[in-house]
């Protein structure tokens, strides 16, 4: 009798991982402070990952080289599978807004923002890496958490960076 209980559980398990494996998101929602990315549907989160970011995280990205992750509401507008960082999603920043602030203060606001997983060769290194803000500004994820996320969102899909 055991056997079948845990047969039914394997079972159920397996169904209800595939049935998230698919689903997409039509948000994505990053919380700096929470060091957390967010995939949201209709409103609701169903899934959840750690994440790393710029070596100086907290305020808005202002120019290229200030290791800062942007803020505000942007889109996720292509998909690299052979990029440098395992899986890159490119985060439309610098937006109008962004580009007409640093031209103001005569800088230049950068760009190649990404939402990526480890450097590549490095995916086993998450263990360490992920414990601490390393990126030049983007949003770092394990390889594993990086698949989940490269499944689940679109290229067009807008993502949201909170303080």
């Amino acid at each position: 009798m055991t056997m079948i209980w845990r047969l039914f559980a394997l079972t159920l398990c397996f169904a209800v991982g595939s049935a998230s494996a698919a689903e997409k998101a039509d948000l994505v929602r990053v919380t700096k402070s929470e060091s957390r990315l967010y995939l949201l549907r209709g409103g609701k989160a169903f899934a959840s990952f750690h994440v790393a970011f710029g070596a100086s995280p907290d305020g808005h990205k202002q120019k290229q080289g200030d290791e800062r992750t942007p803020e505000g509401r942007y889109v996720l507008d292509a998909k690299n599978a052979h990029s440098a960082f395992y899986r890159s999603i490119h985060i439309s920043y610098p937006n109008s807004h962004d580009r007409e602030s640093a031209k103001v203060r005569a800088d230049d606001p950068g760009g190649a923002v990404m939402v990526h997983g480890q450097k590549n060769g490095f995916g086993w290194a998450s263990v360490v890496t992920q414990r601490f803000n390393w990126t030049d500004g983007c949003i770092a994820l394990s390889n594993s958490d990086m698949d989940q996320v490269w499944n689940a969102v679109d290229v067009g899909t807008p993502i949201e960076i909170d303080p």
